[in-house]
């Protein structure tokens, strides 16, 4: 039985890693100068790419662990500090569209860099899907329920790439920044969740 707590856990960890709106002004900065037509492209291309990259961590993550012999608990644990040091970083440093605009040095393939990776399957990102991939917590279709929300992200993140022009214009640089402030405040709360279920299960307690 899938429970409304996974759906909407699993939409706040993915929701708060892509950052949909901080990838604004990264497709904004990387298209500039370029046709309508070419925009449309890049947003398809980078968004298809994208969920590839996640779907395969979000898919072979687990079986990846056990390959390798770390129990999940203990990558709940690590994953979680390294995502609470990402999330650290979006409130403190560079936010996610200042920092990704600095990467932009070509835009022969801005599809894949920077806008596939790292902005929307940054490592936050990728980290998250691989904490959500515990098959011995979700079924087959809590799994495959996942999966359908990460592609719905996507679909938001590709809109928010085709209507960028009245995006922009309706929140400004200013309202980018504080979206991306509070998002990374949402992904140190769930990383310090992570922490303490990861310690709880490798404990038992």
């Amino acid at each position: 039985m899938i429970s409304i707590e996974l759906i909407i856990g699993s939409f706040a960890v993915l929701w708060a890693s892509i950052d949909p709106i901080g990838t604004l002004p990264v497709f904004l900065a990387a298209t500039k100068g370029r046709p309508r037509s070419d925009k449309i492209q890049i947003a398809k291309l980078a968004s298809i790419c994208a969920f590839f990259i996640l779907l395969t961590f979000l898919l072979l993550g687990s079986v990846v662990l056990k390959y390798v012999g770390v129990p999940l608990s203990a990558f709940q644990v690590s994953g979680g500090i390294v995502l609470f040091i990402f999330a650290l970083s979006m409130i403190f440093g560079d936010s996610k569209p200042e920092e990704e605009i600095g990467l932009i040095k070509n835009t022969n393939e801005i599809a894949i860099f920077p806008l596939a990776i790292p902005s929307i399957a940054g490592p936050g990102a990728i980290l998250s899907v691989m904490l959500l991939s515990d098959g011995s917590r979700h079924s087959i279709i809590g799994q495959a329920i996942v999966v359908l929300i990460l592609a719905m992200i996507l679909l938001i993140n590709y809109l928010v790439m085709y209507y960028s022009g009245p995006v922009h214009e309706k929140i400004g640089n200013s309202g980018e920044v504080v979206i991306s402030k509070v998002m990374g405040l949402i992904l140190a709360s769930i990383a310090a969740n992570s922490v303490l279920v990861g310690i709880k299960a490798y404990f038992n307690l």
